[in-house]
């Protein structure tokens, strides 16, 4: 029953996961996301906006910084998993 239900999730989710790669733009499109004005705003405006004299460590730390937070804290968290079902009893 278990290994039922497990497959029926797993297929579950891939179907999810495959109607989301669906909606994705196509590469090399000029009108992708990627290739929009923003990173041209990154590019003129971070070093005055931001103060600091990397524009990667900018763009993470100001610009966005409340993502990089959530994006630690699930890897913080998901180590701590590991470590805990890793570790012998």
């Amino acid at each position: 029953m278990k290994k039922i239900f497990a497959f029926i999730i797993t297929v579950t989710l891939s179907f999810i996961l495959l109607l989301g790669v669906m909606d994705l733009p196509t590469f090399g499109e000029a009108k992708n996301p990627a290739n929009n004005e923003v990173y041209e705003y990154y590019v003129e405006n971070s070093v005055k906006d931001t103060g600091a004299t990397n524009i990667v460590s900018g763009i993470i730390l100001d610009y966005r910084a409340f993502d990089t937070f959530v994006e630690s804290s699930v890897l913080f968290t998901s180590a701590v998993i590991v470590i805990i079902l890793l570790k012998e009893k």
